[in-house]
């Protein structure tokens, strides 16, 4: 189909939008992530690397449509260890360990995941990682190591992006201008949230819970083990709201001392 005639397809049109939702809503992690991470940085080196790892992701989604047979084939089962979980509610396993090349990504984006929100928390609760000793020797290394877990983040949350993309539409221009449209959202929402999270403490501690159960949900999908994401956004959606809740009260009372 022509890009003339795609313009003129209600079907399209209508792919498109619900596949920029959707992107969206997977970009929701990315973000978090990149907005946690960029926060560790010198203040005057924030905005760059967000800028650089929402590009970066950005990139990455394109090329990967562009070898689209090679990231469907990573569904193909690279070796099987034989073994599979008790039935599920619907008479299927509960896991299975026949995996995938995108099964082995799941794993090791989830394995990360955890690590580095466990590594914050821990960090958080003990007041390490404040000093102000020999700051400008800190400020190229910790850019640099900034960029380098968003680049790993990146390739997990893209190829989750694309296969997701694969499945909805069987039209290429659809997909490379769904991916455009929510990696320039992303774009747009990365300093507004990172900002709010760096401002408010208790935000910081709830974004790291949400970076944990991500990890915890890629590794289960690595497992075969089918999370619908509808569960986790709404937990994530009700826990922010709540949140947002709290800060509202505690503004309202610093403004009643004043």
């Amino acid at each position: 189909m022509s890009i003339a005639e795609l313009i003129t397809d209600p079907a399209a049109w209508a792919a498109l939008v619900t596949l920029v939702v959707m992107e969206v809503v997977l970009g929701i992690d990315n973000l978090v992530f990149v907005s946690i991470v960029s926060n560790k940085v010198p203040e005057a080196s924030r905005t760059r690397v967000r800028r650089i790892g929402i590009s970066l992701a950005l990139v990455l989604r394109l090329a990967l449509l562009s070898m689209i047979a090679w990231i469907v084939g990573l569904t193909a089962p690279v070796f099987d260890l034989g073994l599979v979980g008790p039935p599920g509610a619907h008479g299927e396993p509960s896991f299975e360990t026949a995996f995938s090349a995108r099964d082995l990504i799941l794993l090791a984006g989830g394995l990360f995941l955890i690590w580095k929100a466990t590594s914050e928390i821990h960090q958080t609760m003990s007041g390490e990682g404040h000093g102000e000793g020999n700051v400008a020797a800190k400020a190229v290394l910790g850019v640099g190591a900034a960029i380098a877990q968003i680049i790993a983040l990146d390739m997990v949350f893209s190829i989750d992006s694309i296969l997701t993309a694969v499945g909805m539409t069987d039209h290429l221009p659809v997909m490379i201008v769904a991916v455009v449209v929510a990696v320039g959202l992303m774009l747009l929402a990365a300093d507004p949230l990172a900002e709010f999270i760096n401002r408010n403490p208790t935000v910081v501690m709830l974004a790291l819970g949400f970076l944990l159960m991500i990890g915890v949900v890629l590794i289960g999908e690595g497992f075969g083990a089918h999370i619908p994401k509808g569960y986790i956004y709404t937990a994530m959606a009700f826990s922010a709201g709540v949140e947002t809740l709290n800060i509202a009260a505690r503004r309202r009372r610093e403004r009643a001392k004043h």
